[in-house]
C-alpha cells in the first residue's frame, strides 16, 4: 500500500526487453533506499514495482505483459523523469489517501491553465471508470494523491498547488500526455458493497438469495448512511 505522497523524483536508467515483457532500471537519485530489501515494493509514475535488484543508486524491476497492456510503460524512454515512493510503514501518516499501485487506467490531458499560482488540469478518463470520480474525491494520478475539483461525465479538472507542481512530475505535463489512474479504492468496495440488498431476517436470507440491485441510487447510499435523505 501508499499514500499517494511522492517522495522523490527518479530517473529511467536502462530498459531492457525479454521475451516479450520488460526490465527497467530506476535511479532514485533522492529516495533513500537504507531500508529498501530485495522483494520491497516501490511505486513508480504509481505502477507497484518489485525491486529485484539494488545495485546501491536505483533499483531493477520486471514489468509483466499485464502492466505493459494497463500502464503507458511501453512507451518509457531512456532519460523520463517518474515519481517514486516506497510502500507506507504501518507506523506512518497516511498523508494522501489509501493507493494501491493498482493502475486502472491511462487518461489523458486535455488542457492545462495557470491558475494564480496553481496549475489546473484538466483530465479525460476511459468512460468506464467515469463512476468512480466524485468532485472533491481522491483520486490518483502517476501515483499522486489528489483531489478531485470537478467532473463532466468522464472529464475532471485538478489543481496542483506550487509544492505539488514542484516535488512530482505533475507539473510539467502538457496537453497530451497520458497519465495513470488509479480510482479511490473505498468506491470500488461501495458499489460491490452495494450491488446487493442485505437480508432482513435470517428465515428469508435461507429461504432465498440477497436479490441483486440494479445499481446505486440516492436512496441506496442514504440505506447505506454515506448520504442524507
Amino acid at each position: 500500500m501508499f499514500t499517494g505522497i511522492i517522495e522523490a523524483i527518479g530517473q529511467i536508467a536502462a530498459i531492457e526487453m525479454r521475451q516479450g515483457d520488460m526490465r527497467l532500471y530506476v535511479q532514485t537519485r533522492d529516495l533513500d533506499l537504507s531500508d529498501v530489501k530485495l522483494g520491497d515494493s516501490i511505486a513508480t509514475n504509481g505502477v507497484c514495482l518489485t525491486a529485484v535488484a539494488l545495485p546501491g543508486d536505483g533499483f531493477w524491476a520486471d514489468v509483466s505483459r499485464e502492466t505493459l497492456a494497463h500502464t503507458r510503460f511501453d512507451k518509457l524512454a531512456v532519460g523520463e523523469r517518474v515519481n517514486l515512493e516506497k510502500a507506507m510503514m504501518p507506523s506512518g501518516r497516511l498523508g494522501g489517501h489509501i493507493v494501491t499501485g493498482h493502475v486502472d487506467a491511462v487518461g489523458q490531458v486535455l488542457e492545462r491553465r495557470e491558475d494564480a499560482r496553481s496549475i489546473v488540469y484538466r483530465v479525460r478518463a476511459p468512460g468506464a471508470l467515469a463512476r468512480y470520480i466524485a468532485p472533491k474525491g481522491s483520486i490518483t494520478v502517476d501515483g499522486v494523491s489528489l483531489t478531485v475539483n470537478s467532473v463532466d461525465g468522464a472529464e475532471f479538472e485538478l489543481n496542483i498547488v506550487p509544492h505539488t507542481a514542484g516535488e512530482a512530475i505533475t507539473g510539467t505535463y502538457q496537453p497530451g500526455r497520458a497519465v495513470h489512474l488509479e480510482v479511490d479504492v473505498l468506491a470500488r468496495y461501495m458499489e460491490r458493497l452495494l450491488q446487493f440488498t442485505p437480508a432482513q431476517h435470517s428465515a428469508e436470507a435461507q429461504a432465498e438469495p440477497a436479490a441483486q440491485n440494479d445499481g446505486l441510487t440516492l436512496a441506496k447510499l442514504a440505506e447505506y448512511g454515506y448520504s442524507r435523505r
